[in-house]
């Protein structure tokens, strides 16, 4: 039964704040990794192949933004939740921009780190299914295959990526609301705000759209949302 446990590595240097986490998280029937560094956490990310990683972003030596960018740069595969003492926008921003998918502010009770580790499992195996192959101007979103491709050629997404991907392929001409899309893809006990949700929209335009700036794709709804223009519904340019 071990194999099947979800596993998720908790990096994190301070050693009393680490072990509270992982017994939280054993506690709640997950299989846990530790690393004290950011060193140890990119050696585990090959060997213990974790589903979720809870990410400190303050670590000695390689800290835990560029572990972020190392994990996102080789695989989309786990779920990053980054854990940060600060509260500055820029700090949650800019571990979003580099693929993070969630973030938590310190101190934070550990019911409600397992409440959004569960929340996130839950859409990405509710995003797995049904298998249909969706297809819009260059692109061609494969879920059976959980592949996107662009002119043909393989785009890699983080989890979250996918899931927004998805909903709006689905949802073609449709005004999605950001609360809507937020209950979607994050759960309807998502704890965030809709920050999260934009820097991923943004991030996701650089990876589909020609220019990101005037995207063709997903268009801003304001003051509401957004909705995924189809292609038949475009002007020329």
């Amino acid at each position: 039964m071990q194999e099947n446990k979800i596993r998720v590595l908790v990096v994190e240097d301070e050693a009393s704040i680490r072990r509270f986490i992982k017994l939280n998280l054993e506690t709640a029937g997950y299989e846990v990794g530790e690393a004290a560094s950011g060193e140890d956490a990119l050696e585990l990310i090959e060997t213990f192949s974790p589903d979720v990683v809870v990410l400190d972003l303050m670590l000695p030596g390689i800290d835990g933004l560029e572990v972020c960018r190392h994990i996102r740069g080789h695989t989309p595969e786990p779920l990053i939740i980054m854990l940060t003492a600060k509260s500055q926008d820029t700090d949650k921003i800019m571990g979003l921009e580099l693929g993070a998918d969630d973030y938590m502010v310190k101190p934070f009770n550990p019911f409600e780190l397992i409440a959004r580790i569960k929340a996130m499992l839950r859409r990405r195996d509710r995003f797995d299914t049904p298998k249909k192959v969706y297809t819009c101007g260059d692109l061609e979103l494969d879920t059976d295959a959980n592949k996107l491709l662009k002119d043909g050629y393989e785009v890699e997404l983080t989890p979250t990526e996918y899931s927004l991907l998805k909903i709006f392929m689905e949802n073609p001409g449709r005004a999605l609301k950001r609360d809507e899309l937020l209950n979607a893809v994050w759960g309807e006990d998502y704890f965030g705000d809709t920050k999260t949700l934009d820097v991923h929209i943004r991030r996701l335009r650089e990876k589909i759209e020609e220019n990101p700036s005037a995207p063709q794709y997903i268009k801003t709804v304001w003051g509401s949302g957004y909705r995924w223009q189809p292609e038949s519904d475009r002007r020329p340019s």
